[in-house]
């Protein structure tokens, strides 16, 4: 007996109500867009510039202690957070201590953390700086640039592709879904204030990836379908192709949080941003794959004139049982 996350045969209708998931993807990009622009992202060290560091005692952390044990030094900006982890000790306590860059632009010197662990060991006996990490505001201001150019650049690559392998109607689809994962994405740690470094430009790569990878097999399908079923309208063969595709884009899913969330909960804090926004990429990825890309290229129409012969090619793994 095998398991079946989807039922053989779905006849599912996804355009029935087409209007309602643009305008609820709509009102979503609208409001992390607001939110982008209202209160801007929490953006991390790589962004800002600073210094953060990682320190682990045996002793509770009081963030009043250690912040008046560090301010005779007068570093300027400090943020104190501790750390909570289910796979920590109990006589393992972490903090995050983020420090602003200094009136000379640079990150703090040696001889500064020398001072600081010094302070840090009068009320805290044993404290350890696990990590130290320092980026100047030069730096990291052609960080954003380049990490903006990045997502741009993989998003115009996209378009191309799918271009020329289909036709532009797909590609503006494909896109249009893309840029909705990436709003989404970028929105939703707006609004939850969830720290924003070079990880999670990382997770907006793979997260385009895994949605085009999701879209390009919908395509597929419905590439083929369109010259299979010459008479059927351009929503029915849409439809058929998603309910054809849709086992294998269920196993994908589920299988992938299966492993995100697992990875979330138990691979610690250092990774949690990064896998956060995969969790979420994962899921509106496959939400826009079904709902937005299809949707705009029902919206957009094509033309049903291909004299090619249908060839399943890309599609040998889509009816897999899930």
């Amino acid at each position: 007996m095998r398991l079946k996350l989807v039922p053989e045969g779905t006849s599912f209708d996804f355009f029935k109500r087409w209007k309602i998931w643009l305008g609820v993807s709509a009102l979503m990009m609208v409001v992390g867009f607001a939110s982008f622009m209202l209160q801007g992202l929490n953006f991390g060290i790589d962004f800002r510039g600073g210094t953060t560091i990682r320190t682990e005692s045996t002793e509770a952390i009081d963030v009043g202690v250690y912040r008046d044990a560090m301010s005779p030094l007068e570093l300027g900006d400090i943020s104190i957070t501790e750390v909570f982890d289910p796979t920590f000790d109990e006589d393992q306590h972490v903090a995050m201590i983020r420090i602003q860059s200094q009136a000379d632009g640079e990150a703090i010197s040696g001889d500064v953390i020398e001072a600081l662990n010094t302070a840090l060991d009068a009320v805290a006996p044993g404290i350890k700086f696990v990590s130290v990490e320092s980026v100047g505001p030069k730096v990291s201001g052609e960080l954003v640039q380049t990490a903006v150019i990045a997502v741009v650049l993989a998003i115009g690559a996209v378009l191309v592709y799918i271009w020329l392998r289909f036709e532009w109607q797909f590609a503006l689809g494909a896109v249009a879904a893309l840029v909705h994962d990436v709003v989404l994405t970028i929105g939703i740690f707006s609004e939850l204030q969830i720290k924003f470094d070079l990880a999670i430009i990382a997770a907006l790569l793979t997260i385009v990836g895994y949605s085009l990878n999701d879209t390009v097999v919908v395509f597929d399908r419905v590439r083929e379908n369109l010259r299979r079923y010459k008479k059927k309208s351009l929503a029915e063969v849409l439809n058929l192709s998603i309910n054809e595709t849709l086992s294998r884009t269920m196993m994908t899913s589920v299988t992938t949080l299966i492993a995100l969330i697992s990875l979330y909960v138990l691979g610690g804090d250092v990774i949690r941003g990064f896998v956060f926004a995969m969790i979420w990429g994962v899921i509106v990825g496959t939400y826009s794959s079904v709902f937005v890309a299809s949707t705009i290229l029902l919206w957009l129409g094509v033309k049903r004139d291909w004299s090619k012969p249908s060839t399943p090619t890309g599609n040998q793994f889509a009816n897999i049982d899930a």
